[in-house]
């Protein structure tokens, strides 16, 4: 029936809510420590014993927990939460948690265009910042390392890595082109966290730190690739504009640009995640939102680039679009 997929789908939002809520209280990096009943973690947590208890059980129906008599213990499945799981997912699920009042505005967006809820990023603190850049390591854990077997990197010496976070898609080009160099920038906080991972990954006199705003600041000068992953979108077409036209001075002669997001059809319908992302935006930036290819490409040549092409398609914010500089 139609009705009940429909219910289904507008359902979704109590599941979501009951994960959301554990990894706020950290349940599942507690109970991959050691196993716990429900007493135990009323007395550490100090929350409601009934409360608590319901939440614990619902866990368990969603196959996040197992119960065996009143010992709780994540699963295979529920100990991708936990901060000491090798692959935890849990960053992007705080950073999902953020997002949670943000989208509760939507119809509010709707009908003015204006979001009454929304919080710039930079506004919530550190920990969502910190939430924020964690998310976008797991999403990029692997995808980097298929957009750089994907793009041919040996035609160039020096990557700029703009926004580009913990070094994701940095180490991925590096490990990929063994004689490339790099350029990180990011906000002063970001670089920090970058340093500690590259330097846990043997990369660092690989690769120059540069901390700046590319909202405020030029960008370091020199690269012949500079990456935009995963930026174009939060930003209105006037701030891509801007953007562009400072890679354009920061580039070296004959230097391309490679854009990473997603690419829409020209009747903004396709890819699906590109739909909900343009949502995301609508809620969470003043003017952020997901662009066609024919978007991207009249921004691009405004800025002066030349030969935009769209080397990649997509469905998960894995599209590129590449241009150069005039040699």
């Amino acid at each position: 029936m139609i009705e009940g997929k429909v219910l289904e789908q507008v359902r979704g939002f109590l599941t979501s809510r009951i994960i959301l809520t554990a990894a706020e209280l950290d349940l599942f990096t507690r109970l991959d420590k050691e196993g716990a009943t429900a007493d135990d973690l009323v007395a550490e947590l100090v929350c409601d014993s009934r409360g608590l208890t319901r939440l614990l059980d619902c866990l368990v129906t969603l196959e996040l927990l197992s119960k065996e008599g009143d010992l709780y213990q994540p699963t295979s499945r529920g100990a991708l939460l936990s901060s000491g799981h090798p692959e935890t997912e849990l960053p992007m699920v705080l950073h999902l948690n953020h997002l949670w009042d943000s989208w509760s505005g939507l119809t509010d967006t709707v009908k003015t265009g204006v979001n009454p809820k929304r919080k710039p990023i930079a506004e919530r603190g550190k920990d969502s910042l910190k939430a924020f850049i964690g998310a976008m390591h797991v999403v990029g854990r692997s995808l980097s390392k298929e957009i750089a077997d994907a793009y041919d990197l040996f035609p160039f010496k020096r990557l700029l890595d703009i926004g580009g976070a913990t070094g994701t898609y940095t180490i991925a080009f590096l490990e990929k082109h063994p004689e490339m160099t790099a350029v990180l920038f990011d906000l002063p906080d970001v670089i920090s966290w970058a340093e500690e991972k590259l330097g846990a990954e043997g990369l660092l006199q690989r690769v120059e730190l540069v901390a700046g705003d590319f909202y405020q600041d030029e960008l370091p000068e020199g690269c012949d690739l500079a990456l935009l992953s995963a930026i174009i979108h939060q930003n209105s077409p006037e701030e891509n504009l801007k953007l562009y036209k400072k890679i354009y001075r920061a580039l070296l002669a004959g230097g391309k640009v490679l854009i990473r997001d997603h690419v829409m059809d020209p009747e903004r319908t396709y890819p699906p995640q590109g739909t909900f992302f343009a949502i995301n935006m609508l809620v969470n930036t003043k003017g952020g939102d997901t662009y066609t290819y024919d978007e991207i490409k009249d921004t691009l040549e405004t800025a002066g680039f030349v030969e935009v092409r769209l080397v990649r398609k997509g469905e998960r914010m894995d599209c590129l679009v590449e241009a150069k500089k005039v040699e």
